[in-house]
């Protein structure tokens, strides 16, 4: 039914129906209020910034803005290493927090970011990345509302990492059941791999049907 209204709609070609027929499930989820406040992080990407989500900005890809300069003098490479050093020391802090959060905690994290992301150094760069940085402020310190959020989004980098891997040494796959396959068994695989279960085991179990 939901084909042939996008028929209907003259919706043609699979990465418009793809991308309407992802924003109707993601309205239905809202609708029925059955995803509400569900926490997302991501490296800030476009696509990422879904409405009705909580929100959060990966710590790792964040420092990103400081980390990628290139200090040409004695001063800016004091003041480069510095920041950075006074940044993972705050990220440590937030860690500690996930831990055990408190009111307190909170105040002084809050009060400590702007101090942080505020200062002049007296390395026009290196202010300029630390203003970008506190303009994402909300998304950054969402943690400190919702403890159980990550700081980071590593482990779906390194997942995503395998796949591009593969295709960057056997230039991808030429047809649409070759991504399917490809998608679906490196997922069975890195899954497997998480769960401690053998992946020749659980393939061989899926094919003979023993379900065990």
């Amino acid at each position: 039914a939901w084909q042939r209204q996008l028929t209907a709609w003259r919706i043609r070609g699979d990465q418009p129906r793809r991308i309407v027929t992802e924003a109707a499930l993601f309205g239905t989820l809202m609708h029925y209020e059955m995803y509400v406040g569900q926490p997302l992080v991501s490296d800030d990407a476009g696509q990422f910034k879904i409405s009705g989500l909580l929100h959060a900005l990966c710590w790792l890809h964040a420092e990103r803005h400081v980390a990628r300069l290139i200090p040409l003098n004695t001063r800016e490479q004091k003041a480069y290493d510095k920041t950075r050093d006074a940044i993972w020391k705050y990220y440590q802090r937030l860690k500690a927090y996930k831990e055990s959060p408190t009111a307190r905690k909170k105040t002084r994290l809050e009060r400590d970011f702007d101090r942080l992301f505020l200062r002049k150094t007296g390395y026009p760069e290196l202010n300029a990345a630390l203003a970008k940085i506190h303009a994402k402020r909300e998304n950054l310190l969402l943690v400190l509302e919702h403890p159980k959020i990550p700081l980071h989004n590593n482990p779906v980098e390194l997942e995503a990492r395998q796949r591009v891997r593969k295709r960057h040494i056997s230039f991808g796959p030429r047809t649409q059941d070759g991504v399917k396959a490809w998608d679906t068994f490196m997922s069975l695989a890195a899954t497997t791999k998480k769960l401690g279960i053998s992946f020749h085991q659980y393939v061989h179990d899926r094919i003979s049907k023993a379900g065990q």
